[in-house]
């Protein structure tokens, strides 16, 4: 996610983002997931506070592909199940975690955040989780198609 924004995508705090949604950390909701070649695996409890696409230029080069789905968690519900996720701070106070071994890209959070975002393909069973809406569509690519069902922002909502 773009730096400069990504506090308030990351704490769903952010107008035409989920709100409402309380810490659902006892209910039964569960999901696992990890890198690719096995040596990160993490289990997120509870109802994600958000999940959508980010289509700006950091994440673009950071991921290797045109746009990612976020999934957000309280970091109190993220636990890394085995291994230890590496990090990288890609721009003042944001930090992008992987998989030091294969460099599979799994979380991003920032200084003070409330939430952790997590990859949804990093998931076990990404489909598991819907987005909600694209950010930072002038920084879309060409080829990549929009799902006009979801909320579209051209840059981070007000």
């Amino acid at each position: 996610m773009n730096s400069e924004n990504n506090r308030e995508f990351a704490g769903g705090e952010t107008a035409g983002l989920p709100r409402g949604l309380e810490d659902m950390s006892d209910t039964p909701e569960q999901h696992e997931g990890g890198c690719f070649c096995g040596a990160v695996r993490y289990r997120v409890r509870g109802a994600p506070t958000y999940a959508g696409n980010c289509h700006c230029r950091d994440c673009q080069r950071a991921i290797g592909a045109g746009f990612v789905t976020w999934v957000g968690a309280k970091p109190e519900n993220f636990d890394v199940t085995k291994g230890e996720i590496a990090t990288c701070e890609t721009s003042p106070g944001v930090h992008r975690g992987f998989c030091g071994r294969c460099g599979s890209s799994l979380t991003f959070s920032g200084d003070n955040w409330t939430d952790i975002g997590i990859t949804a393909a990093s998931l076990d069973e990404p489909g598991a989780v819907k987005p909600e809406s694209n950010v930072y569509l002038d920084h879309q690519q060409p080829w990549v198609m929009i799902d006009k069902t979801l909320r579209c922002y051209e840059k981070f909502p007000d």
